[in-house]
């Protein structure tokens, strides 16, 4: 993000709502739990990422995530996504019988273009709330903000990375079955 505002065309004006409505229609999905539907929306090559976070002295914020090839809490392609919805779709996703009730709310969107072979190729960072809710007394609310790597295809947008950042560095929930 290189904070400038200069000024604003027409077809960049088109281009963030365009992607804007894209993330509040997957929001809108998962919500929903129409998840083969939300699979569509990912690139066959999607690298869905969430590293752990850490507290650290202001010494060494630079190392307060853990590194793609350290532990994280998803580091998962798309086969591995799909293997996940097929599990909630037999019943036996013991986190998710019943299912999670979620609030996705999606934020400060703010495009540039990705350093990417392909003009057709953005980076888009923006921040979320997730509010969960499952069985009586089981709520949670996640803050962070989500940097990904969307593609313009013929039959529109994909999403062909998303790093997720938790504000948080301890999760108090009982489990993290949901997608962010």
């Amino acid at each position: 993000m290189n904070g400038s505002v200069g000024i604003v065309s027409v077809e960049r004006i088109s281009l963030q709502w365009e992607v804007e409505q894209f993330l509040y229609y997957e929001a809108a999905l998962l919500d929903a739990r129409r998840f083969d539907e939300w699979l569509q929306l990912l690139a066959d090559d999607i690298h869905y990422w969430m590293p752990l976070r850490f507290n650290r002295d202001r010494r060494d914020e630079a190392s307060d995530t853990s590194a793609p090839d350290e532990v994280s809490l998803f580091d998962d392609d798309k086969a591995f996504l799909e293997a996940r919805i097929r599990r909630l779709k037999t019943g036996k996703a013991w986190a998710e019988d019943p299912p999670s009730r979620t609030r996705h709310l999606i934020t400060n969107v703010v495009i540039e273009p990705a350093n990417a072979p392909q003009n057709a190729d953005f980076a888009v960072h923006s921040n979320f709330i997730v509010y969960r809710n499952r069985m009586e007394g089981e709520v949670d609310l996640y803050a962070g903000s989500r940097d990904d790597l969307i593609r313009r295809t013929a039959g529109g947008f994909q999403i062909a990375s998303r790093t997720i950042m938790l504000d948080q560095n301890v999760l108090l929930s009982k489990n993290l079955s949901i997608l962010f």
